[in-house]
């Protein structure tokens, strides 16, 4: 059975969807088949992976409502290995719809359960914020990376999804883990991006990843061009950084 990772932190802006992106493309290009899922109604990572949010019929919003199957909703070999359940701004109604629904928070669950086989890597991109959307995210997953940015209020976000996980775990998903915490736009430069890391270290008794994603330029422009990092610019410092992220996330298969 394949690992299912969500990608998850309330607070925005901390390199979640460029996390989500990156490390899936990277995963497919160390050979692993990997399933990225946009669950985020902004449907960054669809177009970051290079497909155009207005022209597919068919997204996760449609099959978390029943209205297409998880195979008409798939869009396949995206890139080598990679398989993508796109979205779209759509996605953001799917809450108010499923509010009748019993076991609503179960929904992305059941729809993963027959095709977890298919795929050595299952990445969710989470919304940024508590939401049923995130709910069905973390019930879905055996493990959550928290991407952390190397910024002031650091630590004030990762208690918050610390929290959540702790709740999800207690009441809906008690084999939930934590896959780690990544650390993203680092600043050499500054002493408060090695303050950050030095305190959330001292803070946190969970994994956290010795790949340290720092501030590139050419990170910043791939989503523009519907590219990940690796095909981007296959030889910035953001597709290096990327890569050994893959191989840290690969070799923890061995741990759990």
């Amino acid at each position: 059975m394949g690992r299912t990772i969500a990608i998850a932190n309330q607070k925005g802006g901390v390199g979640k969807t460029t996390t989500a992106i990156n490390l899936s493309a990277c995963l497919a290009e160390a050979g692993q088949k990997v399933l990225t899922i946009d669950f985020d109604p902004q449907g960054n990572a669809t177009s970051g992976l290079g497909l155009e949010k207005g022209q597919i019929d068919d997204t996760v919003y449609e099959m978390m409502l029943g209205d297409c199957s998880f195979e008409e909703c798939l869009q396949r070999d995206v890139h080598d290995n990679l398989d993508v359940l796109p979205s779209d701004s759509n996605l953001s109604g799917a809450e108010i719809e499923l509010l009748d629904v019993d076991g609503k928070e179960l929904v992305l669950k059941k729809k993963l359960e027959r095709i977890r086989g298919m795929y050595d890597f299952i990445i969710i991109d989470c919304p940024p914020s508590l939401s049923l959307l995130t709910i069905n995210a973390l019930v879905a997953a055996n493990t959550v990376l928290v991407p952390i940015q190397c910024e002031y209020y650091a630590l004030e976000g990762l208690s918050q999804v610390m929290r959540t996980i702790n709740l999800v775990r207690r009441k809906m998903n008690p084999s939930l883990e934590m896959e780690g915490v990544v650390f993203t736009m680092y600043d050499a430069r500054t002493n408060l991006s090695l303050e950050v890391v030095e305190n959330v270290k001292n803070n946190l008794n969970e994994r956290i990843y010795k790949t340290i994603i720092p501030r590139n330029v050419r990170l910043a422009e791939a989503p523009s061009h519907g590219m990940p990092i690796n095909i981007y610019d296959s030889k910035s410092a953001g597709a290096e950084n990327y890569r050994l992220l893959a191989a840290e996330v690969i070799s923890r298969e061995a741990d759990l």
